[in-house]
């Protein structure tokens, strides 16, 4: 990007895309009908995007396409097809969640621009770095982010970063929220949320109401027009204009103010910076809530960002709407040209086109044609060229002038003028996109075509009737009743647990290993937490040192986001230089949650370079999942099936506590509150200080304890059993098969997600 920065904004439709352009865009992002994650917007036909492809490019813009969910793995079979004519139309970047996507354009597509989507939470300058070493231009970080963390993302990992400025936010970090999935088999990871957080909710301590019937999930809207300059400082990129499900007088609306004030910077500075009252009220009447705020830029979170009591929004000022309408929802004006004609005996056609201006031209084509003719009968008049000139049709081009330079009776055939008219005018067209730095048209440089076995069942390898048995644990009754039942090939132990008395944990483990008989243990691995920042530096620095002093008895770790497998990658790094060394110690393995997602096989080669086992997702039916196990097996990768857990189904920056005025942060401390919905069912909601996040778990325990038949037909290496708020009884009962709950779910194992 150059010294200004993008204002970038949405568009649900063709008619939302000319009225942001026509409002000052800079560029433009969008989805087609397939694989974006607004799946209830308009969106664009595959002719539409070609043709707003031309326009943006004519114009000096830019267009992103949104690929921005996970996809399925017929759907992967499709994506080639899906994204060639872009391609082919100059498609200036990718918008892009899944790791799988990200692999397969990085292989067929080199040339496409990766940008990576909020949607994969990136929340550090490890993260960005490892995204732009795997082929990441850019990057949209987490929401959370503060402003100061996203200027470090931009300067230290060196790529180039895209923030929102305006429009709805979520309440969970993006793509880490399963509440519509779960509950109602809507998915926000593929595009269709059904916004449980919009949803009126209580919360409680044990039995003690902290706050009455309100909407502690539902964010304000962001609004930084005020606060514009310091944004602008931070060296970001591109700012983002929320706002893809909204009409289009919306983005364009929204947009013109933002133009006028970016505008405004460059030209006056932060000292003559003041925003007009007006201004804030027009944006105000464009489909907002009626409270807004400025984001997490200047804060962590705070019950002023929260909409309590109206989580709706306000109906849209419809003399505003019109007024935008009329101004802004229409075709761009036409650029006008002058063009010369040569039309002479003997020679070729010769017409040039060029920029119509008063002074010097700055753009002009030349192009010839067929070889004039002697007429017959009756001759060509310079009228008639003229006439079949001008006629630009569909074109950008409008024509002021033409003059035609005509010798002899001459005789043209209709179809020489209209070629030799259309040739110059995409000529043209070309050179005024080219002067903006923006390439026209690709030539097809993509790779082969994916193909796709199909799931075909006769290449899956045998399994063992025995799977492997992991356990994750976050409290030491969980951890001495799992040592105590013995059986485990793996125990991941919360690192905030293992940080507070690692001797202790190390001492349990000695001990059941003297009562087993035999002296053998379970492989350690620390469970991450599911949120690193820059706030978790200090912590990162005292996990190491406590990992350098415990020798081998940590093996690996467990990561859960994009920001611990970075961090995790780096540590196992300086291992295998230790081990280089002859130190005796061995390798760290990196294994995935099922937050960090492989949802189909493309995704393999996104973590096979780094990683030898994943974690099969939630949202994959025993049939996918099966697909993924045998592809993973195909290239080596082990793969794991989770089949107890409470499911964390938002992992929020916001805080309930908080919210509810009842904040003690104490460092290191866990709470644990529940919400309450309207139908009376409790979610509980853990309160992790240390890292100053909440966790929301499913009210009832998910479970494939019933589901004989599924886990047998996924085939996974390891079945894993997640332990949050069981106590050691319920764990060893679990263990050993004995469901000790009435009521559970099997998740997206049998029924699939939308």
């Amino acid at each position: 990007m150059g010294e200004r920065v993008e204002l970038l904004a949405p568009a649900g439709s063709y008619d939302a895309f000319l009225g942001a352009v026509n409002a000052g865009a800079d560029a433009v992002y969008l989805g087609g009908q397939q694989f974006g994650a607004r799946a209830y917007a308009d969106n664009f036909t595959a002719e539409e995007i070609v043709r707003a492809l031309s326009v943006a490019h004519f114009y000096g813009k830019r267009i992103y396409l949104t690929v921005n969910t996970l996809l399925k793995e017929r759907e992967m079979a499709q994506l080639y097809e899906y994204l060639l004519p872009f391609y082919e139309a100059g498609l200036d970047g990718v918008i892009v969640q899944d790791f799988g996507v990200f692999s397969f354009i990085r292989e067929h597509f080199p040339k496409l621009p990766l940008h990576v989507s909020t949607q994969m939470a990136v929340t550090g300058v490890r993260s960005a770095a490892l995204l732009k070493e795997q082929g990441a231009v850019r990057i949209v970080p987490a929401r959370e982010l503060s402003l100061k963390e996203v200027r470090e993302i931009r300067e230290k990992a060196d790529v180039e970063a895209e923030c929102f400025i305006h429009g709805a936010m979520c309440y969970c970090y993006s793509g880490q929220c399963l509440f519509s999935s779960i509950l109602g088999g809507r998915s926000g990871n593929r595009g269709r949320c059904a916004q449980p957080c919009r949803l009126p909710y209580e919360i409680y301590d044990g039995k003690r109401r902290l706050s009455g019937s309100g909407y502690p999930l539902s964010l304000k809207d962001m609004c930084t027009l005020e606060y514009l300059p310091s944004l602008l400082e931070a060296g970001i990129d591109s700012f983002k204009i929320e706002g893809r499900m909204k009409r289009p007088e919306y983005a364009a609306g929204v947009t013109a103010v933002y133009r006028k004030y970016i505008d405004r910077y460059y030209q006056e500075g932060a000292a003559g910076y003041r925003v007009e009252p007006e201004d804030m009220d027009r944006l105000k009447r464009l489909y907002i809530r009626s409270e807004i705020q400025t984001g997490y830029y200047e804060r962590h979170n705070g019950k002023e960002m929260i909409t309590l009591e109206k989580p709706g929004y306000e109906s849209c000022d419809e003399v505003l709407l019109t007024e935008i309408r009329e101004q802004y929802i229409r075709e761009p004006e036409k650029m006008p040209v002058r063009m010369q004609a040569s039309v002479k005996v003997g020679e070729p056609l010769r017409l040039c086109v060029m920029e119509e201006r008063t002074e010097t031209v700055c753009l002009a084509v030349e192009v010839t044609g067929d070889v004039v003719q002697s007429a017959k009968n009756a001759p060509l008049s310079g009228e008639e060229v003229r006439k079949r000139l001008c006629k630009t049709g569909d074109s950008f081009l409008t024509v002021a002038d033409c003059k035609i330079a005509m010798e002899g009776d001459c005789f043209v055939p209709v179809r020489a003028l209209n070629e030799l008219r259309r040739t110059a005018v995409e000529r043209f067209e070309t050179v005024v996109a080219e002067s903006y730095g923006v390439p026209a048209r690709q030539r097809t440089e993509a790779g082969a075509e994916k193909e796709s076995d199909g799931g075909n069942k006769s290449d899956r390898p045998s399994q063992s009737k025995e799977n492997a048995v992991d356990v994750a644990v976050s409290t030491f009754e969980q951890l001495r009743a799992v040592l105590t039942w013995g059986g485990c090939r793996r125990i991941y132990i919360d690192s905030d647990l293992y940080m507070k008395s690692y001797e202790d944990v190390m001492q349990n483990a000695e001990e059941a290993a003297e009562k087993s008989g035999d002296g053998t243990m379970p492989a350690f691995y620390l469970a991450l937490p599911y949120i690193l920042r820059e706030r978790d530096g200090a912590y990162l620095r005292r996990l190491t040192e406590v990992l350098s002093r415990a020798g081998g008895f940590v093996q690996g770790f467990l990561v859960r986001s994009l920001e611990g497998l970075a961090w995790a990658r780096g540590v196992c790094q300086e291992r295998e230089k230790c081990s280089e060394q002859n130190d005796g110690q061995t390798a760290y393995e990196i294994v995935p949650d099922a937050g960090l997602y492989c949802f189909n096989a493309d995704a393999l080669a996104f973590f096979k370079d780094f990683l030898a086992e994943v974690t099969l997702p939630y949202e994959l039916n025993a049939g996918e999942a099966a697909h993924l196990v045998r592809a993973a097996r195909r290239c080596g990768v082990r793969t794991s099936l989770i089949v107890y857990s409470r499911i964390p189904m938002m992992i929020t920056a916001n805080c309930l506590k908080k919210t509810a005025g009842q904040c003690s942060a104490e460092k290191g401390a866990k709470r644990q509150l529940l919400l309450k919905d309207r139908c009376g069912e409790a979610f509980p909601v853990e309160i992790t200080c240390e890292h100053c996040y909440n966790i929301l778990y499913n009210c009832v325990p998910y479970s494939l304890h019933g589901a004989k038949k599924e886990r047998e037909k996924i085939g996974a290496d390891a079945l894993r059993y997640d332990f949050t708020m069981e106590d050691g009884v319920q764990c060893v009962r679990i263990l050993e098969g004995e469901f000790p709950f009435t009521d559970y779910t099997t998740g997206h194992c049998k029924r699939g997600v939308e």
